[in-house]
């Protein structure tokens, strides 16, 4: 089968061979393949547990083309999670699974998904909804499941609350949809004029573009009169910085995006006003059909987050895309089956 490949050489689509399939997995026809910024660091080199060759991609959506387990059959529509849980250590019994220690994530610890198929645990496939277009919904596997854990969960968002999300992109535009289904009057964060526009057709009541923001708490703060909630979905410290500044006192910030580089933050104002600063990583599997649920339920628009689709042989293609940070994107797949 075709697959794109993580050498030394960068990503290459090429010939590999077909999946094998364990005890209680099934094999996969990969309909798409969301593209995400973790692939990127994985091509700018962020060591993988899997040494390369790799195959990339952890955002899943397919069909079942062969399975050794009585729980699936040939032809169910299934979306795969991005990261399996072992199910025995202390935070998967404590129910956070999103901390497993021996958590193992398609693209990094095996295989991905820009791939013709995909072999998989039978017990992590989740089926998908006739209501949810199969490839669109690939999504709904890490970029609408992160957005969900973030706002619902860390984030404890409330009806009539007062939301800032800063940073506009797939997990972005999904936390403001998220948000809005909770109730909570959403302020959209972007230097994007397209991704604040989709902000407002996804709900929200009010957009700051950031580049035109000296000062970008103090700007949330104005517009929101100090946000009961800010997520910081982006990975810069400037911003994660300004989510602190836009919050009101007993606020809470949820740091979504990653950075390896520090943030420097007020800690008196961390200290005196009582924030919380809250991490968030991926979604627990216990949450995937509260989270298919709502984009059945048509309260998160899966199908319009996808901006750009490309076939398998231009994944390095897809992969330059959002790195450039392109203003009308908002998540691109790969369709091994063509586009």
């Amino acid at each position: 089968m075709r697959a794109a490949v993580l050498d030394s050489a960068g990503v290459q689509v090429r010939d590999v061979p077909e999946p094998a399939m364990g005890l209680g997995e099934a094999i996969v026809e990969v309909a798409a393949c969301g593209v995400c910024r973790t692939d990127l660091h994985y091509v700018h080199g962020v060591p993988t547990v899997k040494p390369k060759p790799l195959v990339l991609g952890h955002e899943v959506s397919g069909t079942v083309r062969e399975s050794s387990s009585d729980r699936l059959k040939p032809g169910a529509r299934v979306l795969l999670p991005p990261v399996l849980p072992c199910g025995r250590c202390r935070a998967c019994l404590e129910g956070r699974n999103t901390l497993c220690a021996s958590m193992e994530m398609f693209g990094n610890h095996r295989d991905g998904g820009f791939a013709e198929r995909i072999a998989a645990p039978a017990w992590a496939a989740f089926p998908l909804p006739s209501s949810i277009p199969l490839v669109e919904g690939s999504v709904v596997s890490d970029a609408v499941s992160t957005a969900y854990h973030a706002i619902a969960n860390r984030g404890r968002v409330r009806p009539g609350e007062s939301v800032a999300i800063i940073g506009c992109g797939g997990v972005g535009l999904a936390a403001v949809q998220i948000a809005v289904a909770l109730g909570a009057n959403v302020t959209a964060v972007d230097v994007a004029e397209p991704k604040l526009r989709a902000a407002e057709r996804f709900g929200a009541k009010a957009t700051i573009d950031a580049s035109k923001a000296s000062d970008l708490g103090k700007a949330i703060r104005q517009v929101t009169g100090g946000a009961d909630v800010a997520a910081e979905i982006i990975g810069k410290p400037a911003t994660i910085a300004a989510a602190v500044e836009a919050v009101r006192p007993g606020g809470r910030v949820v740091v979504v995006g990653y950075s390896e580089a520090p943030a420097t933050i007020s800690a008196s104002r961390v200290m005196f006003r009582e924030i919380e600063i809250l991490g968030s990583l991926g979604c627990g599997l216990q949450d995937f059909p509260k989270v298919i649920d709502l984009v059945a339920r048509g309260k998160v628009d899966a199908k319009a987050l996808v901006t750009h689709r490309f076939p398998l042989d231009r994944t390095a293609e897809a992969l330059k895309l959002l790195e450039s940070s392109a203003p009308d994107l908002i998540r691109a797949v790969v369709v091994p089956g063509g586009i």
